[in-house]
């Protein structure tokens, strides 16, 4: 399996594993030693974000001596571990906070053009996503981990207009008036 830069957070799509091809992200590397009777025994723990840039992410730690291997056991747990991010065009339906350990990620809809406003961990999630206009804001501690896993609890509380408006028994028009406009863009897209 050939790696890129460290640096960069970004690999090739693996072409021997089967399904859909998706983009996937090394964030995190910690060399992590075990010692034992006879001396110290070095290992890698790995996170990694995959996403298919439309709406599904999924995020996983892989633990191994070597680097390839801890990556791919972090791919297959990613790829286990996939939600569904409801998008409203290319940003999110509502702001939404999430709570992991002492980390706190705020997350915001923003409007076209924007672009994504996040740093580390999160913003290798909302763009594995598909979120192409938002601003974040990282409170608390900026471990990457943890910072991942407030990312997806904040994904999780999203909930999709058309679902609020029928839980409130409301029209969506009432409850979202800009609503109609942006999925009829999104209809033209598609076409």
């Amino acid at each position: 399996m050939r790696m890129m830069s460290r640096i960069s957070g970004r690999r090739q799509a693996n072409p021997n594993i089967e399904g859909p091809q998706l983009d996937v992200r090394v964030v995190h590397t910690n060399k992590v030693f075990k010692t034992h009777k006879g001396g110290k025994t070095a290992s890698w723990s790995i996170l990694v974000v995959v996403g298919d840039n439309k709406g599904r992410v999924g995020m996983g730690l892989g633990k191994a001596r070597g680097i390839p291997d801890a990556i791919r056991k972090a791919e297959e747990a990613a790829r286990k571990s996939m939600i569904d991010v409801p998008l409203v065009g290319s940003t999110i339906p509502h702001e939404a906070e999430g709570v992991w350990g002492t980390s706190r990620v705020l997350l915001r809809p923003a409007s076209p053009g924007t672009g994504v406003k996040a740093g580390g961990a999160a913003r290798a999630c909302l763009e594995c996503a598909g979120v192409s206009n938002v601003l974040a804001k990282i409170l608390g501690s900026r471990n990457a981990v943890n910072v991942a896993y407030a990312t997806f609890e904040a994904f999780r509380s999203l909930v999709v207009p058309e679902e609020m408006a029928q839980e409130r028994g409301l029209d969506v028009k009432e409850l979202v008036p800009w609503l109609e406009k942006v999925r009829k863009e999104e209809a033209d897209v598609a076409y």
